[in-house]
């Protein structure tokens, strides 16, 4: 049996499916374990999200917490808004195979570029804020407990979907240029 790109397709929609559920469970879980951790209970910092124990953030001083769940917060927020993204894209069904190079591709591939970046300078933003902790005497989870890690890869990933999408305005251009030639 061959894969064909119908196949292929139908098989990365099924997987956004998948990773979006998860990082909306993610999003939304540490969102209320960071509401209830702050108005209800306490010791819900001893086992916030995979394991991470915040409780010696939040003795140490609350508005430090609220800022690095924050920070967790946000970035899985915007993954979920990247699979959000993809998602649309499988159902909006205007991207063609036979004409690719269309503004609609052009501002998807944007869009994905610039949340992948946001997510990378987020990502960033915690790993420093988490080291600046530890440096004050806090005693703070890994960083893959925190979702921080990988934020280079963000960076990198942001960059390079740039680049492609200036390929593909070039592409756009191009495309016109030749339409009203014929």
């Amino acid at each position: 049996m061959t894969i064909t790109t119908k196949h292929m397709l139908t098989f990365l929609q099924v997987l956004s499916w998948v990773i979006f559920v998860g990082v909306c469970i993610e999003a939304g879980g540490i969102l209320f374990k960071m509401i209830y951790t702050l108005f209800w209970h306490p010791a819900g910092a001893d086992f916030f999200w995979d394991k991470a124990d915040l409780s010696p953030l939040y003795h140490y001083d609350r508005s430090h917490f609220i800022v690095e769940t924050s920070y967790m917060v946000i970035v899985s927020c915007l993954k979920a808004t990247i699979f959000y993204l993809i998602i649309k894209v499988f159902y909006d069904k205007k991207i063609s195979l036979s004409n690719p190079f269309n503004r609609y591709v052009s501002r998807f591939i944007q869009s994905m570029a610039y949340l992948a970046f946001i997510v990378g300078v987020f990502s960033h933003c915690g790993v420093n804020y988490t080291e600046w902790l530890v440096s004050q005497g806090v005693k703070m989870p890994e960083m893959r407990h925190l979702r921080f890690d990988g934020a280079d890869v963000w960076l990198f990933m942001g960059v390079s979907l740039l680049v492609i999408s200036q390929i593909f305005k070039r592409g756009i251009e191009l495309q016109e240029e030749n339409d009203l030639t014929i």
